[in-house]
């Protein structure tokens, strides 16, 4: 499972010219789910995504995760990020999940992160989503749970 995390301003997702999904100061998180991912990837990476110490302290230091800083999170599928892109000119989707699994644990990390003490905010699954954002600093990093074998 991977994550990509953005430390934004602001930002929104519109779907149909309709705002589904819009936060404050936060993380825009995109994530993807590959094959072979479980449960306990999406237990892991949203703890690690809620804890992850991106905002700054009182010295100006990335110190503060969201929970700290009462910021807000905007959780967003984005399958593109599991893409293989190794070789040749076009990306192949092999490593994504299929869509039913990728939903079943895309909606179980958006539930964990709900369980969360801060607003968490959502696109829509498998739409085709406009995103606009201001990127704050800008901070932008990739995590990743592995599956276990």
């Amino acid at each position: 499972m991977i994550a990509l995390l953005q430390r934004v301003a602001t930002a929104r997702v519109e779907v149909d010219g309709r705002v589904v999904g819009e936060i404050g100061r936060g993380l825009l998180v995109f994530l993807a789910v590959e094959r072979g991912d479980r449960e306990a990837q999406a237990e892991r990476l949203i703890e690690r995504v809620l804890n992850y110490r991106v905002f700054p302290d009182d010295a100006g230091r990335m110190n503060l995760s969201v929970l700290d800083a009462t910021g807000e999170v905007l959780l967003v599928s984005q399958f593109t990020l599991a893409a293989d892109t190794r070789s040749g000119l076009r990306p192949s989707f092999t490593p994504a999940a299929e869509p039913a699994e990728a939903r079943r644990l895309f909606d179980y990390a958006l539930a964990r992160a709900r369980t969360a003490p801060l607003r968490v905010e959502t696109g829509r699954f498998g739409a085709d989503m406009q995103i606009a954002l201001v990127n704050d600093g800008p901070v932008t990093l990739s995590l990743r749970a592995a599956p276990d074998n």
